[in-house]
């Protein structure tokens, strides 16, 4: 029985799917019996080299000697840490889950009794996240189809700028006209430009005569309203007229510079301000505030993490909401209902009450039919995150996330308090019905003083964890630890849509902050393996750390990248040859684990192109941006400063780089050490592939004799030389912008030339 004495009504349904896991269990047992196999191979031939070379060569059938002992030891450590890191993605795929919300029930069940809400949108610079943009994923989220007097809606501009402050303005002006219009028509989705551009075609013949009129009015006032963002953005000025109209943009009189300046706020919508907040039709408009705290030089600004704590602050006087949502600048809202569904789990009476935070998935916008460059992370969003939420809960990726306040505030879960009374009376801490809208504004100000967090326990109790490149993710494990829990939501119309790199440079800077964030968290105080021992769940502590070890897997990546290859241009055989019994589990784990990878990724709604596509990008990433992570990490940890600081990624794009992207032409364009690292490597294994075909068709025994002594060799340096053909294409064969540097085709050429060379000429003994 519930509180209000009827029958208990789930508000959400957990579905596991346990024919398929058992399926998957009984293989991954064999898969594990396979490596096991390996490692037992590696261990027993690593006491044969030292032990004698006689037997070495009965083992192998090969001519090597104990001088190549250390070879099989780099490469027995390689192997070991490929089978432990699968065994910890194992947590990912033993028991997922799937939530299913019932948003019908919750509007049965609670009416007009539903939480407010706190939606804080994030940007922090305007070059490279433009204010249109932003815009559309503001008007998007004001559109919720939520009651707008318990929205509240606020936009943090890390850049402080007023370009941005004006196409609020603006965008504010276009939502007492867009609101109206989406709730009249029911519009999917809700940012304007994404609307607009999925209209097939415009047509004033349209049957329904008044929507073809609305649609016309609404459209043309949203391209006046870009139009005037877009030409203040070029010009980097806001137009006179509207800077004397408005009053607030004298708070930039005082501005410096981005990291010095005062606090700036200014709320367009209240409801102390009744008039001015009213859409067309009289509806109350949702709450809006736009916010850039204050940042001096001599004081820390925790980027992201402390633009979010400064939001907590702000927004606990002007609206106070129970739920906070936070969504990066690019992410527009794609679904209307996704509030409702959020709002589900946590008001559920059986279990609502030990959910901290509900993530929803990040998709992109734009992605090729072959994904490029994995841009989607299809098998992490499809799958992954369901595994972990069957582990207790998934990680906290820093957009699409709703949280309850007070657990953002240091509140520890308590297991005898489950009533929860989601409307009370205390929205707004210091909102005394006497207080002025400017009143309320200079006290919100002093909550974004720089000063302000100054001896206290914001980011370490409350808000977001400072101290972390990935402060989303060490923020979730620091709440999970303390005994809440946490849901995945991925509900067939995706919550949201965002703008993915089209670059492999951006692709693999990304990358590069998020592994070494990861890579942080363990090494930290809050590593996964030991702050969560007893406080986790052990799948949930397996399951973090197969992210939180991204960074690691370029030293293994890189061994079996270049040691097979090297070895085969020498002739000396490193894996069992194809008569050995020893052959077998090597062949099985080799056809099994990339069958079931090539499966995963189609039942995930992929393409064997994307799947061949997402194997170059996980090359590429362990041995470049992972390795770059993995140095910078190391290098901080032994004292010395490294270039680890928060990169922004891009977010506009050339035209010419776009045609490429649609076209599927990987794009390199400017060198980079990551460039020169790739090529490298790419270079070396061919160099390695035809040089072992060139002597296996003039050797004595020829080319079967090679084969059958080196045929996982072969393989393997093969494979790398075709994953890498579009590097080969960007070094000798392409004329457009977007192929690599003549510096890095020579650098490259010169390195891995002259590595196999001296390999080559290495006289060990």
């Amino acid at each position: 029985m519930d509180r209000d004495g009827e029958s208990y009504v789930a508000m959400f349904e957990t579905e596991r799917r346990r024919g398929k896991v058992i399926v998957y269990r009984i293989f991954s047992v064999t898969l594990f019996a396979g490596i096991f196999s390996i490692w037992a191979y590696g261990f027993s031939n690593l006491f044969i080299i030292h032990g004698g070379a006689g037997q070495q060569q009965e083992h192998h059938g090969g001519g090597a000697n104990k001088s190549y002992w250390v070879l099989w030891v780099v490469l027995f450590a390689a192997e070991l840490w490929f089978g432990f890191y699968w065994i910890l993605t194992q947590a990912l795929r033993w028991n997922p889950v799937f939530r299913h919300p019932f948003n019908n029930r919750l509007s049965l069940r609670y009416g007009h009794s539903l939480p407010t809400v706190d939606v804080f949108v994030c940007t922090a610079d305007p070059e490279i996240e433009p204010p249109m943009m932003v815009m559309n994923t503001v008007l998007s989220v004001m559109a919720y189809d939520y009651p707008s007097e318990k929205l509240s809606v606020y936009l943090s501009d890390d850049a402080a700028s007023e370009i941005t402050f004006y196409a609020l303005l603006e965008a504010s002006s276009f939502a007492k006209h867009w609101l109206p219009f989406c709730k009249r028509f029911n519009v999917e989705p809700r940012s304007p430009s994404a609307y607009f551009n999925s209209l097939s075609s415009f047509s004033t013949s349209s049957n329904d005569s008044v929507w073809t009129k609305e649609l016309a009015h609404i459209k043309k006032m949203y391209q006046d309203m870009e139009r005037r963002i877009e030409d203040a953005t070029k010009s980097g000025k806001v137009p006179r007229d509207v800077r004397s109209k408005h009053k607030a943009f004298s708070q930039w009189d005082s501005f410096s510079s981005r990291r010095d300046h005062d606090t700036m706020l200014q709320i367009l919508f209240h409801s102390k301000d009744a008039e001015n907040s009213k859409d067309v039709e009289g509806s109350v408009m949702p709450t809006l505030v736009y916010l850039a705290r204050e940042k001096r030089p001599q004081y820390p600004h925790h980027f992201k993490a402390g633009a979010m704590n400064s939001l907590i602050r702000v927004s606990s006087t002007i609206s106070n909401g129970k739920i906070i949502m936070n969504v990066d600048c690019d992410m527009y809202s794609n679904n209307s209902e996704s509030v409702r569904d959020a709002l589900c789990f946590f008001m559920d009476e059986e279990k609502g009450h030990e959910i901290a935070y509900v993530q929803f998935p990040q998709y992109f916008l734009g992605i090729t039919k072959n994904d490029l460059y994995g841009s989607d992370l299809r098998v992490i969003s499809e799958l992954e995150f369901h595994g972990a939420d069957g582990c207790g809960g998934p990680l906290y990726i820093g957009s699409g996330c709703f949280h309850r306040r007070e657990v953002l505030c240091g509140k520890k879960f308590s297991d005898q308090r489950k009533v929860v009374d989601w409307n009370s009376e205390d929205d707004g801490l210091f909102m005394e019905e006497e207080a002025s809208l400017q009143k309320l504004e200079q006290e919100s100000k002093a909550l974004a003083s720089c000063t302000y967090e100054h001896n206290t326990t914001w980011g370490t109790e409350l808000g977001l964890v400072y101290g972390c490149a990935v402060e989303d993710v060490i923020t979730g494990l620091s709440i999970q630890s303390k005994g809440w829990k946490s849901v995945y939501c991925n509900p067939k119309r995706k919550a949201f849509l965002g703008v993915a790199p089209n670059t492999l440079g951006q692709t693999l800077v990304q990358h590069k902050r998020w592994s070494e964030g990861q890579l942080q968290i363990a090494v930290s105080k809050y590593s996964p393996a030991l702050y969560g021992y007893g406080k986790l769940s052990l799948g949930l502590q397996m399951a973090c750390s197969t992210y939180n070890l991204w960074a690691p897997n370029c030293l293994a990546t890189l061994c079996f990248s270049l040691l097979p290859s090297l070895c085969l241009l020498k002739g000396i055989p490193l894996f069992p040859k194809m008569s050995s019994p020893w052959f077998v589990p090597f062949a099985y784990v080799i056809v099994a684990e990339t069958t079931y990878s090539l499966f995963e990724f189609l039942i995930c709604g992929g393409t064997l192109k994307g799947w061949w596509n997402e194997q170059r990008m996980w090359l590429y990433k362990r041995t470049s941006s992972y390795f770059f992570a993995f140095m910078d990490t190391t290098l901080k940890l032994l004292g010395f400063s490294s270039d680890s600081g928060f990169i922004v990624t891009s977010k506009v794009a050339e035209e010419e780089v776009s045609q490429r992207y649609k076209e599927e032409v990987m794009e390199f364009g400017a060198s980079s050490p990551m460039f020169t690292l790739l090529a490298t490597l790419a270079m070396l294994n061919l160099f390695c592939f035809l040089g072992a075909l060139m002597e296996a068709l003039i050797s004595e025994g020829g080319f079967v004799r090679v084969l059958e002594k080196m045929m996982l060799q072969i393989i393997l340096c093969g494979v790398l030389v075709l994953i890498n053909v579009p590097i080969y294409q960007g070094l000798f064969f392409r004329k457009d912008k977007g192929r690599l540097p003549t510096s890095v085709a020579t650098k490259s050429t010169i390195f891995a030339l002259s590595a196999c060379v001296i390999f080559k000429a290495l006289h060990l003994t």
